[in-house]
């Protein structure tokens, strides 16, 4: 197999395996959809593997393209910095940092980040992908360089720095009845029916396990990925939202929104930069996780 395949043909399938998506590998090579399709064939009759699957709408990668990726992470990373003996210039980088984490930083905090960036890297391209906590077991097969969530402690498996913690308010309309209130009770608290927002970190959940331990639960009327589709409901209803203070603080600059602290004792939220440890000495990938983490911790919308 070997003498049969060049390093642009190894690219073209680490890229395929990655995106699990034909026309997308082909913007990222810059090259046609046919030619991504005739590579394919041809990978497929080397490797002796359908490599990827169709299912429906999506391409689905075999177990032998799986083991293949995890291989050529490591050898196109060596390879790369191999004949590379020049200091990094970001300036210079040339490629697409894949970022991923909620929503609200994606509104709120990434124009900061994107902005920072096409200031020190011009070239370089930047995509987005909405945090899922599963990602977290698979981070070195998503194609992800960097994200940001919530977690209680120091996530295991990938390395990570601490962006900041806050901890868990309630959040209303500032016209609700017990935005009136100087402190609202646990009775207070479940009176009213709640919305979440399910996409990115897991916000509430503390919340949740406090209450049962004290016998009550809340009643979840609307779950929805995304920030704004919340707000727009919060703001038209009685409902309540429990989420992170800084959040909640921000999104006030925006909306008529009022929050309240909660009536019992929920463990700190703690947020941290995360990436695999392949890119820990990664000249330009330590350049981009320290610029980003120095613009949430000085962004207006981030957590301090």
């Amino acid at each position: 197999m070997l003498n049969n395949i060049n390093l642009n043909l190894l690219r073209s399938l680490h890229v395929l395996l990655e995106e699990c998506h034909v026309s997308r590998t082909a913007e990222r090579l810059h090259i046609t959809q046919s030619a991504v399709s005739r590579q394919l064939a041809q990978l497929r009759e080397l490797c002796g593997d359908p490599l990827l699957v169709r299912q429906g709408n999506q391409l689905i990668p075999t177990p032998r393209a799986l083991l293949l990726k995890e291989k050529l992470d490591d050898l196109l990373a060596e390879f790369d910095h191999l004949l590379d003996d020049k200091p990094f210039e970001p300036g210079d980088w040339k490629g697409e940092l894949v970022l991923a984490s909620s929503d609200y930083v994606a509104q709120y905090v990434l124009p900061d980040i994107a902005s920072h960036f096409s200031s020190f890297a011009p070239q370089l391209d930047m995509a987005y992908r909405l945090w899922q906590p599963d990602f977290l077991d698979k981070l070195h097969e998503t194609g992800i360089h960097i994200a940001s969530s919530i977690y209680p402690e120091q996530p295991k498996g990938v390395s990570s720095v601490k962006i900041g913690e806050d901890s868990s308010v309630c959040l209303m309309k500032a016209s609700h009845p017990l935005a009136k209130q100087d402190h609202i009770s646990v009775e207070d608290l479940i009176s009213y029916s709640h919305i979440k927002v399910n996409g990115g970190g897991d916000k509430d959940s503390y919340t949740d396990l406090a209450l049962r331990e004290l016998g009550y639960t809340r009643h979840v009327t609307f779950k929805v990925p995304f920030f704004s589709a919340a707000i727009n409901r919060l703001v038209s209803s009685e409902h309540l939202m429990v989420v992170p203070e800084h959040i909640a603080v921000n999104l006030a600059k925006h909306w008529d929104l009022a929050h309240k602290a909660l009536p019992l004792e929920t463990p700190t939220h703690k947020y941290w930069l995360m990436w695999h440890p392949k890119y820990d000495t990664d000249p330009a990938h330590k350049w981009a996780r320290e610029e980003i983490l120095s613009v949430m911790q000085t962004s207006e919308y981030s957590i301090r």
